[in-house]
């Protein structure tokens, strides 16, 4: 019965030329959400880049080491969780990017 009435229901709005489903443009709607998320990490590296070439400057080089300084002082990740390496890769590599688009 259930079934029967939202197709009747639906059909008498179709035919009023009332537009039905999802009017989002799903390819434009990740676009932003892209460019969203591109443009947070972004600002988060700026704010970690400084602690990092700190580290850096202390003589500490190797990704490993340089996740290990930013968890002992206490610095978490852009979710909140540990440093690991790849993250530590990801950040460097978010930097040399930008400096190449200078």
């Amino acid at each position: 019965m259930i079934s029967e009435r939202t197709k009747a229901a639906l059909a008498s709005r179709k035919t009023t030329g009332i537009k039905l489903g999802n009017p989002t443009n799903t390819a434009e709607a990740a676009a932003k959400g892209r460019k969203k998320s591109i443009n947070e990490a972004d600002r988060f590296a700026q704010t970690v880049l400084p602690i990092i070439a700190s580290i850096q400057r202390s003589g500490v080089t190797s990704l490993r080491g340089l996740a290990m300084a930013l968890n002992n002082r206490g610095v978490r990740t852009a979710r909140n969780g540990l440093w690991q390496v790849s993250n530590v890769r990801n950040i460097l590599a978010r930097q040399s990017a930008a400096n190449l688009l200078l």
